[in-house]
């Protein structure tokens, strides 16, 4: 189950709280006094390494999504997400699952595709071709599926999508599942609903 350790009401008290308590998991908002969230966040990393970070935000601005997966946040969520979801979210970042609130992930994206200048990339872009497994398991990650879940859904072991999510990567060139899922939506990699 889930234990609740701690509450910070500010960024400086959420990285006291993680050197002190070191949590499997933290929620940490984004608006919080003193610094933000994103400020705060690479300093918890340092202070509470394996700590997997959940960021809660009312937000769908990509500039914060960004920084958030780039300062190793496990998760972004939005304030409207379901209570049941925000537990399983949890859950999957103790399990350390990275996930995507896929509404926020969407209107992210379509805002940084808005702004962004067109690069001369899809022909540029070095991508190995994805199996047709990979690709269902993509699709699934771009959904904003856990790993147990995909494994649920696909009726596969989950160290074979953890094998999968692997391969993913590798041929995507990206480092986590947040970037494979970006470059699957920019690059129209998977067919989505």
């Amino acid at each position: 189950g889930i234990r609740v350790v701690g509450e910070a009401d500010s960024g400086a008290s959420a990285i006291a709280l993680a050197l002190k308590e070191q949590p499997d998991v933290m929620l940490l908002d984004i608006r919080m006094k003193d610094m933000d969230g994103l400020q705060a966040l690479p300093q918890i990393k340092v202070a509470s390494p394996r700590t997997s970070i959940i960021m809660l935000t009312t937000y769908a601005n990509p500039g914060y999504l960004a920084r958030a997966i780039s300062g190793g946040a496990a998760g972004y969520l939005s304030k409207e997400t379901d209570p049941d979801q925000i537990v399983r979210a949890v859950l999957a970042a103790a399990a350390g699952d990275d996930l995507i609130d896929r509404t926020l992930l969407t209107a992210a994206l379509a805002a940084a595709v808005d702004h962004s200048t067109p690069s001369p990339e899809p022909t540029e872009l070095e991508i190995e071709p994805l199996s047709e497994r990979e690709r269902e398991v993509l699709r699934l990650i771009v959904e904003g599926f856990a790993n147990h879940a995909i494994a649920e859904t696909l009726n596969i072991s989950l160290p074979t999508v953890k094998t999968h999510v692997q391969h993913i990567l590798q041929k995507l060139h990206v480092s986590d599942r947040t970037q494979a899922a970006l470059l699957a939506l920019r690059h129209g990699l998977v067919d989505t609903e």
